[in-house]
Formats: C-alpha cells, structure tokens, sequence
C-alpha cells in the first residue's frame, strides 16, 4: 500500500433511480476526480431497498465502471443514506465547566454527550450529532468554546436519526457488492458539501437535492445545519404523471421530460412541437411541447410548495439570504429554477460540485452532487482524523451495525 492508495477515497450515492460511484484522491491541494460509474437502479424506492439483488447488480455493476475508467480496486466506501424514514430534531444541553476554570475538550465531550442522549425509538439510531453553537456562560455564537474561561457550557445541536431496518437493508446491499462501508453519511448532507459555498451557509440557505423518488432539504444559516427533511416524492412522480398523461411507457416518458420537458410552460414557445414515440406498432406523432408542460408543470410544483410549507414549519424562511440552491438528477428539468422562484419567492440557483480537480468535467452534473459530497466528507474525516465530538456519535454507529449484522447474518 503506497502513499497514494491510502489517500482513494470512494463515495457511493445508492439512488432510486440510479448508483453513482466516484473514485478520488486526497492530495495536499485538495479533492481530484480520478473517476465515475453510473448505473440505473430498479432495486430502490424513496431512498429505500425494495429488491436486494436489482440494487446489489446495480451498485456492483456502477462500482465496476469507476474501477475501470480509474484502473483502481474499491474496496470501502462511503454511502449516502436518504428516506422519508430519516427524522432529525435540534436538542440543547448543558454543563458545568470543571473547576470552573478554562473550558477543555472534556468538556465539549460531555456537553456533546448529554446534547444526544435523547429517548429514541428501538427501531431508529442517531447518525449524525451536528453542533450548531455552544453558548459560554451567557456568551453565545461560539464555534469553537475550548480554552475559553467560563462557568457554564452549552450545546446547541442537529441530531440526524435514521431507520434501523432500512439502513441495514443498504448496508446489507453495500456489503453484497463486496464494498467495505467506511461511513454512512445523510445525503442532503454530503450534497452541500460539493455544491455550496461558505459564504452561502453563512447568509443561510437551503439545498434542494432533487432525487429520483426523494426531495432532500438541508437548511444552513450561520455556518451550521439548522433543519433536514426528506419529501417522499421526486423525478419519477414527474415522469409517471407524463406517462399517464400521454399514455406512453414509464421509459418514453423519463426520455420525453428531460430532452423536451419544462417546468415553467410560460417558457414553451406556442408553435413549438416535439414527438411523442409510437407504442406497439404505432407511428410516431408530433404533440404540441406546451402539452407536455401542463403536465409537468402542476407536479413540480406541488414538489415545491410541500417543501416550501416545511421550510415555513422550520421557521427559518426569514434566514435564507442566499436563496435556493436545487442539485440532484431530477433538477436537470428545464424551468425548475423560474418555478422555483415564483413559488419560493426567493432566487434559485442550479448547484454543480464546485471547489474540486482532477477530472472535475466528468462530475460538472447536479447528478454527482451526493457521490463527489461523499467523498469530500471522507477527505474530511482523514484530515481532521475523525471529528472528536461527532465521531464518537458515530463511531457507536459502525460498533452497532457489526452488532446487527452479527444478530441478524
């Protein structure tokens, strides 16, 4: 093992549409794309499994190409989860600073403890501890408390709880496909580490992550992780309500919408046309494009507006200066961001990985925004030799997955 294979890092975004793989490698500049696989998936519903062997053919199958565009084996990776099954709360605790004197790791650890021992349910686990702020005596917005003198610690975290059954069912796909899972990560979560900047999770903003059949939301503001929600609904529900409404196959149908689809019909041109394929036997016919947008257009948007009632819920509507950012396969559709605009009433930019090299152009698609997440989160997790506080959180989850896996295999 030289230098250079300890430093591949493999991100795997097990999808409901699709398995993406991206094969990179940590160098002292940074990131660097060495290669990708992608493969459709059947195996997979609302970040769900519904058919293990489909999803294990799939990941094997997208696993193999990132092997053979980079000549590198995958032996571990990290995996993105998602799901309407994934529910995260914000949780608060406090300490006394020991010796009431300068605030010490210790003590971080403590107040990070006690912030996540929460009553949950036997099927559920905590998969991610998130600090937002920690508050010093009544000083608060503190990023980093250690070495500060004080008499009180406070905590303000993002807990991430995931499903049991349903994790173990991805780890079991993962493990199928002989890949070693270094981490499990929550995809919303890895996508806004590829797609947005500092600045914009400063100024407060939401990530859309617009999946085949989920819609992930992040919402940031002051640089830390303030809400997650999961909506059960994505491209596919686009493409089978073309399907019906055009009578076509679900297939005929995913083609339509992304080379002629658009989901602002003020967009379509009057006179425009496109050609709606012949089933069984029948000629093809040209159909008018508007058509297809008084389609596409009502779906998209009740998407949107269930996301924007969650965002209202959240209370956190007021803290987006930054606005929108939509990345994901489903939101490659044409007239997403004007849609998104109008219903949001906030702007709305499309995200691509952005801040990485190597071959950056093979990963320029909001489609790899989870997988090259996932790998940015893996480089991170070597530099910082595991984040103290969120590790420990974590690292109970790996010690508890070998346990299931024992019980259950």
């Amino acid at each position: 093992m030289g230098e250079s294979t300890e430093r591949v890092i493999t991100g795997l975004d097990v999808g409901s549409s699709k398995v993406a793989t991206v094969i990179a490698k940590k160098t002292s500049e940074g990131l660097e794309i060495l290669g990708v696989g992608v493969c459709p998936t059947e195996g997979m519903r609302k970040g769900s499994v519904v058919n293990v062997d489909a999803t294990v053919k799939s990941i094997a199958k997208s696993v193999s190409e990132a092997e053979k565009m980079t000549g590198l084996p995958v032996n571990s990776a990290l995996v993105g989860v998602s799901g309407p099954l994934i529910k995260s709360f914000n949780s608060h605790a406090a300490v006394s600073v020991r010796n009431e004197r300068e605030v010490t790791d210790a003590d971080v650890a403590r107040v990070l403890e006690l912030a996540k021992a929460v009553e949950l349910p036997a099927d559920r686990e905590i998969l991610h501890v998130l600090t937002q702020e920690f508050i010093v005596d009544d000083m608060p917005g503190i990023k980093d408390p250690r070495g500060m003198t004080g008499i009180r610690l406070d905590a303000r975290v993002h807990v991430v709880t995931d499903d049991l059954p349903s994790t173990r069912n991805l780890v079991r796909c993962v493990e199928k496909a002989e890949v070693n899972i270094v981490d499990i990560v929550l995809s919303p979560l890895a996508s806004a580490d590829a797609v947005l900047t500092p600045e914009e999770r400063e100024v407060g903003v939401a990530l859309l992550d617009f999946g085949g059949g989920t819609v992930d939301m992040a919402l940031f503001y002051d640089g830390a992780l303030r809400h997650t929600f999961i909506l059960p609904l994505g491209g596919s529900n686009i493409t089978a309500d073309v399907a019906v409404g055009l009578r076509v196959p679900a297939a005929d149908a995913e083609v339509m919408k992304i080379a002629s689809g658009c989901a602002a019909i003020q967009k379509v041109r009057r006179d425009e046309l496109v050609e709606l394929p012949g089933v069984g036997g029948r000629q093809p016919r040209p159909i008018r494009r508007q058509y297809l947008s008084e389609i596409i257009e009502p779906r998209a948007e009740e998407i949107f507006s269930l996301l924007r009632r969650e965002i209202l819920r959240s209370g956190f509507e007021d803290m987006l200066g930054a606005g929108i950012v939509l990345t994901g396969g489903g939101s490659r559709l044409e007239g997403l961001p004007e849609l998104g605009e109008r219903v949001f009433n906030l702007p709305m930019r499309r995200g691509v990985p952005i801040g990485i090299g190597g071959m950056a152009e093979v990963v320029n698609s909001p489609i790899f925004a989870p997988a090259v997440g996932l790998t940015l989160y893996g480089a991170n997790l070597v530099e910082n030799g595991g984040r103290p506080a969120e590790e420990e959180a974590r690292g109970g989850w790996k010690v508890r997955v070998k346990r299931i896996l024992s019980e259950f295999f």
